[in-house]
């Protein structure tokens, strides 16, 4: 008897691959950039580029989990990212100083919804002056009153 084929894993009954976990996707489909969290440009971004072609992704053993880590061949150690001589990126969004320009971008957009944020906060506490003030004129007793 011929058991129909189970996916991957053969005929012994292997089961289904499970896949990686899907990347973070911008507008249109395509992979977001990921910068470091201090705004740094991360080697493991899907725009980084090694013009040395000297790149490659390897997984290392860091307190009991496994973890992707940027490996130059060139030198033999840790790729340093956005400060190397040879980095570049597809979206040219690495700065000179080794920073991306979409992690300034995205700080600047936090200030400027803070920003809007306050303005909205004053005019409301005008508008709730204004009308304490009306209150007060026509006699009405207020909370803070009693």
């Amino acid at each position: 008897m011929v058991r129909p084929h189970s996916g991957y894993g053969g005929w012994r009954g292997g089961g289904q691959r499970r896949g990686r976990e899907p990347r973070q996707r911008g507008p249109g489909g395509k992979p977001k950039p990921m910068p470091l969290p201090d705004g740094r440009c991360n080697p493991l971004c899907p725009y980084f580029r090694c013009l040395n072609n000297a790149l490659t992704i390897v997984r290392k053993p860091s307190h009991g989990r496994m973890q992707r880590v940027a490996y130059c061949r060139w030198i033999g150690d840790e790729c340093i990212g956005g400060s190397c001589q040879y980095a570049s990126c597809a979206l040219k969004a690495l700065l000179p100083d080794g920073t991306c320009l979409y992690a300034k971008e995205r700080e600047q957009a936090r200030k400027e919804d803070i920003e809007d944020i306050e303005k909205e906060l004053m005019k409301e506490e005008e508008e709730m002056s204004k009308a304490e003030r009306l209150m007060r004129r026509r006699g009405y007793m207020l909370d803070e009153e009693l």
